[in-house]
């Protein structure tokens, strides 16, 4: 397992990040999973043992439920708080008031202390805002996030699904006013859906923002039980699920081309290859990884040893290869010749 710095701070997260949303079974993720307490505790004890330090979730998650579920897992195996990283998120809807959702001073504040209570912790090592906020002023989000790193409930700060100009924003604001800056961005990417690359990828690198990468088996269409004209077996997530929206005919085409890069490595499956593609990212921090079954986990946990050789990689980009969008082919054509030049 090899480590990397949360963002631009001195903590170190594994890159491979448990996700907990399978946990739980309530409301709308049932779909998603409905794992019990003992098999979260397995999950959680099972990750930790191969080095994952990483577990996220969130309020919303089964309604508070999977947060339960984790910190109860923790406390059940033993785990020294020091030696895991904690994240969760807040803003989607948790009841039925008009200040139940947000990203509004108020509704952190609520949020955070609920999240507390549930995960059986003093503090969360990182805390996510959840979605945008079109109605609430940045401005507030980042000060209400900041009082809480200096009141040490939380010690670092981040956002999921936001535009990469709303996080340049959030940026520059923490800045001059000497707040607690987001570190990390988790988003969805996957050889399938390689949008991030345009404009929000260029951004974390030049601002040194982590990123966390959510569904990178895109709601399990790349687990390699899905082709054309079938709705893959009974009972999968994406059967009864079709989200997050993926062209499935450029799917395919990468599917085709993971099963024949697996075959390479001794048969390694369509989904570790998946996962062995995003990991070889340079800019990905870490990747968020979900499991209903201990075998679907090691299947995935494996993945940081499938090493992809570097005319695989090419192959893959090849196949997966976003069309050419505006301004990018401009400033590919306009900047050809403003590219560091190699030494000779």
């Amino acid at each position: 397992m090899k480590y990397n710095q949360l963002g631009n701070t001195g903590l170190f997260v594994s890159e491979i990040c448990l996700g907990t949303m399978t946990f739980g079974g309530q409301g709308m993720f049932k779909i998603v999973g409905e794992v019990d307490q003992k098999g979260a505790t397995g999950i959680v004890s099972r990750s930790l043992e191969v080095g994952v330090n990483f577990l996220d979730t969130a309020d919303v998650y089964s309604m508070g439920n999977s947060e339960k579920l984790t910190g109860q897992a923790l406390k059940d195996i033993g785990a020294k708080r020091s030696d895991v990283v904690i994240a969760t998120k807040c803003y989607g809807r948790v009841g039925p008031g008009p200040n139940d959702l947000g990203a509004s001073r108020g509704h952190i504040m609520d949020s955070v202390s609920r999240s507390l209570e549930r995960l059986q912790t003093d503090h969360i090592d990182l805390y996510q805002i959840h979605g945008t906020d079109s109605v609430t002023p940045v401005e507030e989000t980042m000060r209400a996030l900041d009082d809480l790193t200096r009141q040490g409930m939380v010690r670092y700060v981040g956002c999921s699904n936001w535009q990469a100009w709303k996080i340049m924003k959030s940026l520059g604001i923490s800045q001059n006013n000497g707040y607690a800056r987001f570190e990390t961005l988790q988003a969805y990417y996957s050889i399938a859906g390689r949008d991030l690359e345009r404009d929000i990828v260029p951004m974390l690198n030049d601002q040194k923002v982590g990123l966390m990468v959510w569904s990178p088996l895109a709601g399990g269409l790349l687990s390699g039980k899905f082709g054309p004209g079938s709705n893959g077996p009974e009972g999968a997530r994406r059967a009864a699920f079709d989200f997050p929206p993926v062209n499935k005919d450029r799917a395919w085409a990468c599917i085709d081309a993971m099963r024949e890069v697996g075959s390479a490595h001794g048969g390694a499956s369509v989904a570790r290859v998946a996962l062995a593609y995003i990991l070889a990212k340079p800019f990905v921090m870490s990747i968020i990884i979900g499991a209903k079954t201990m075998e679907q986990l090691d299947d995935n946990l494996e993945a940081v040893k499938l090493t992809l050789t570097a005319d695989e990689m090419k192959k893959l980009d090849e196949v997966s290869a976003l069309p050419p969008e505006y301004p990018g082919w401009m400033l590919a054509r306009q900047g050809a010749e403003r590219r560091p030049q190699p030494k000779t």
